[in-house]
């Protein structure tokens, strides 16, 4: 949550930001807007990538007053309309349960389902985990992007009450949206959250340890495709690099990773569509240029925006379980794109 009384005017956070790369005046000019509840530049100029919360030294996530103002004066990088739209689709999921094992825990799909392979509950990777999926299970925080994060906060304790009702002492979340909800953003908001909140990653990690005589290391070079929201939760970069050493792929070195990544750029499309192709082609041609054979995605929305493209030159787009599931033999190394299917 944004504190900004901790904000020392440093100017970290806007003359770092990939987009605006403010002057070190113009930053703190920013800042003292924003802390007086100002109608700041940052608040147009801003693509809700959310690295200043990651950069700020003093943990005061000025992104959550960027995106909390956004709201009040109007700006968004999606219409209100659009929003609405977004929060009726996502409110018509269906709730779907695929029981297993009671004591084991519980993958969540979240509103996600068809973005991920129609077999996942065959995969070795979650084997007797009951796999759950519909609104009831999303926590919307997507509208962090869309200028509306009331949404966000509205939406929070039932997504809580709704998990917990399961009596589940671990809960795996597929799509790190709703990890940082339960990990971060609810305790942040005050709300219990009874059971502990699992990283993709980090449970890949633990099956692949316990599997790791059954593992064929893949030899191949991988760029990573970092989610804009794990910039609050910086810690599951190291589930995920856990993952890249057990499966045998080397995560190239490349300028749009780690703290400097890059957003994918899906939340362009309606105000900014020109800047989003760009962010789309600037990030493919990184990892090219760097040697990478391969896109990883830990976002599933991400997976689906930018697959097309990659596949256009010959990087292999793949979601994260999968390359686990590459090296377990399950399944060969090749392009495992995203398949449009229809959410509902």
């Amino acid at each position: 949550m944004s504190d900004l009384d901790n904000c020392t005017e440093c100017g970290a956070c806007f003359t770092r930001c990939p987009t605006v790369q403010y002057s070190i005046e113009k930053a703190i000019s920013e800042i003292r807007t924003l802390k007086q509840g100002g109608n700041a530049d940052i608040l147009s100029d801003c693509i809700t990538c959310m690295a200043c919360n990651e950069y700020c030294p003093n943990k005061a996530d000025p992104f959550d007053r960027i995106s909390h103002l956004q709201e009040r004066f109007g700006f968004g990088l999606v219409s209100k309309t659009r929003a609405e739209t977004i929060e009726a689709m996502l409110d018509s999921v269906p709730k779907h349960i695929v029981a297993g094992d009671s004591r084991l825990p519980v993958l969540s799909l979240c509103v996600m389902e068809h973005a991920f392979p129609q077999n996942i509950a065959a995969s070795r990777l979650f084997e007797g985990l009951t796999i759950l999926s519909g609104s009831p299970y999303y926590s919307r925080v997507v509208h962090l992007h869309t200028g509306m994060p009331s949404l966000t906060r509205e939406h929070s304790a039932a997504f809580i009450e709704n998990l917990a009702g399961l009596g589940r002492q671990e809960i795996v979340f597929a799509h790190d949206d709703c990890y940082v909800m339960a990990a971060v953003l609810a305790p942040g908001y005050g709300i219990e959250v009874p059971f502990r909140a699992l990283h993709l990653s980090e449970w890949l990690e633990r099956v692949l340890a316990e599997k790791n005589a059954q593992i064929k290391k893949l030899d191949k070079k991988i760029a990573f495709q970092r989610p804009c929201i794990s910039r609050f939760a910086s810690w599951t970069d190291r589930y995920n690099d856990q993952v890249f050493d057990l499966t045998g792929v080397e995560r190239v070195k490349r300028c749009y990773d780690r703290a400097n990544a890059r957003c994918c750029g899906i939340g362009l499309t309606e105000k900014f569509p020109d800047a989003s192709t760009n962010m789309v082609t600037e990030n493919i041609a990184d990892a090219l240029l760097h040697g990478a054979e391969a896109m990883v995605f830990g976002c599933p929305s991400c997976y689906a925006f930018m697959s097309e493209a990659c596949m256009a030159v010959g990087l292999a787009p793949i979601f994260i379980f999968d390359l686990a599931r590459m090296a377990l033999g399950e399944i060969p190394f090749e392009p495992r794109p995203h398949i449009k299917r229809d959410p509902t």
